[in-house]
């Protein structure tokens, strides 16, 4: 196999035994620094990328790709607007809910909470309230429960606000409604009893400290709301394509209805989560520019040492640009031995880490039991061309040097 004569004596140059040992070194070093720098990139952007598809995957666990609201309030006739959404390609499943502000108390203890009125039959088609359920079940919230000789509807709250009060399953709450009824002496809140049937936990402790959740039925009954819902729920088969599909809702309904994404709802916490990996990108990139000024540091003195060598390739025909070219790959070739070296322990790191676990967090602080890893392909891609380009700035002003080198001065004082 034929190969460029420059690359040839690159590779020569690289392998030969050097006079001067520093230079090797050197190049050793430059490796290093590379193979640190890429590594450290893809473990750090990895563990990022797995906190954000974990903190996605977690928000979309107890809510729905999209919802339906109407500028006028509460609705009535969901059903055949539910059947409209159905028709629009990309829909999996869409349910009605009810939202309202109140608060809890058990004993003593009060807290207060988001109401969520449910549908439990197609709640399950949207969200994965079922599968979070860490005691009862969601049909439990249609079956009313005898306690002290009264029926008391079900019940469903996350496993923090469950804490605060200290109740669990078969426990009696009250909720209590801040809209109430008009007396002589003012409004009064309405309260209802209900009983615990199920504990959740999202893993997020915004939901799991707030949100409880009473069939749509019940709720209608406790707010007054007849056979009106707040919304709609939507879930789509693309979550990326959200957006997209909310606008074609929004037309196909048309005035008063509106509509708003996960995306449009989680804006900040992703946006802060996007600028955050992004300066993490910058701040370690700045590791391969120190190997990048390594590289040239040692073709700078590679240079020197083989003046002679310059002086007769030039005397033997060799243009400027073959001049150029030797440097240049031989800074490459550094650059490339070392995002290799990078890259496969880097995914080995990543591997590790995803595999067996054995970086434990506090689920105090995180909710997170492991270190969540997530390897984007599309990130190795963008690490591993900055490293070869640092790599390939830094040949540029040492091959031409060695380019610009006069071969009769260079051999007259050898």
């Amino acid at each position: 196999m034929n190969i460029p004569y420059e690359l040839f004596i690159s590779l020569k140059y690289l392998r030969g035994k050097r006079k001067q040992k520093f230079i090797s070194l050197i190049t050793f070093f430059s490796i290093i620094g590379v193979m640190v720098g890429v590594m450290t990139l893809i473990i750090v952007l990895s563990v990022m990328s797995g906190f954000e598809r974990e903190v996605r995957t977690r928000i979309l666990g107890i809510n729905a790709h999209i919802f339906v609201l109407n500028f006028r309030g509460p609705f009535s006739e969901y059903q055949s607007v539910m059947n409209e959404i159905k028709q629009i390609k990309g829909v999996v499943g869409v349910t009605p809910f009810i939202y309202a502000q109140v608060m809890v108390s058990s004993g003593q203890r009060v807290s207060g909470a988001v109401l969520r009125g449910t549908d439990p039959e197609s709640v399950s088609k949207v969200t994965n309230l079922a599968k979070i359920l860490k005691a009862g079940t969601l049909q439990a919230l249609n079956t009313p429960k005898t306690v002290e000789g009264q029926n008391l509807p079900g019940l469903i709250m996350g496993q923090e606000l469950a804490k605060n009060l200290g109740v669990w399953i078969g426990d009696v709450v009250s909720v209590i409604s801040p809209f109430g009824q008009i007396t002589p002496l003012g409004q009064i809140p309405k309260v209802k009893r209900f009983v615990v049937c199920g504990i959740f936990n999202s893993g997020m402790y915004e939901y799991d400290s707030t949100l409880i959740y009473i069939s749509l039925k019940d709720a209608q009954r406790f707010l007054d709301l007849a056979e009106e819902v707040t919304g709609l729920e939507v879930k789509i088969s693309d979550i990326f394509k959200a957006k997209t599909l909310a606008r074609k809702i929004k037309d196909k309904l048309g005035f008063p209805f509106w509509t708003k994404d996960w995306m449009e709802m989680n804006r900040s916490l992703f946006s802060a989560l996007k600028l955050e990996k992004l300066t993490m990108f910058i701040i370690l990139i700045l590791i391969v520019v120190v190997a990048a000024f390594n590289i040239a540091s040692s073709l700078i003195m590679m240079v020197m040492e083989k003046t002679k060598d310059i002086a007769i390739l030039k005397a033997m025909g060799a243009t400027n640009r073959n001049i150029m070219r030797i440097f240049v790959y031989q800074g490459l070739i550094i650059g490339l031995i070392g995002t290799i070296l990078g890259v496969i322990s880097g995914t080995s790191v990543c591997l590790l880490l995803k595999h067996y676990h054995f970086i434990q967090l506090p689920q105090g602080v995180y909710y997170i039991s492991t270190l969540p890893v997530e390897i984007r392909l599309g990130d190795m891609v963008v690490i591993a061309l900055g490293a070869m380009g640092l790599s390939f700035l830094a040949t540029i002003y040492p091959a031409r040097q060695a380019a610009q080198l006069d071969p009769v001065e260079a051999i007259r004082y050898e």
